[in-house]
């Protein structure tokens, strides 16, 4: 299990209004792609655990090519319990099994 720990600004997918992300910065994009040695799930996606405050929950990292990394979906219920909204800043904890 490899821990990271970053903050990053929440940013609305062009195409819909109801997808908030993450990005997540290079440096962690960069050792996921060298060490991950996990089969690809759908859309290349890799399974996570993920923090936000004092939320925790599991779901997947997605590689985003516009952006070369990979972007980290946040529910609403989750931007809701931490008052986090589109332009925040969120101190995010990411545990990856690679």
């Amino acid at each position: 299990m490899v821990t990271f720990r970053f903050e990053a600004e929440l940013w609305e997918w062009s195409s819909s209004t109801s997808w908030v992300f993450v990005s997540l910065p290079t440096d962690v994009t960069d050792e996921i792609r060298e060490r991950s040695t996990l089969p690809r799930r759908g859309f290349g996606s890799i399974p996570v655990s993920v923090s936000i405050g004092g939320t925790q929950w599991t779901t997947s990292v997605f590689p985003d090519s516009q952006r070369d990394t990979y972007v980290l979906p946040l529910k609403k219920a989750v931007r809701t319990k931490e008052q986090l909204d589109v332009g925040d800043t969120a101190a995010v904890v990411v545990d990856i099994d690679l």
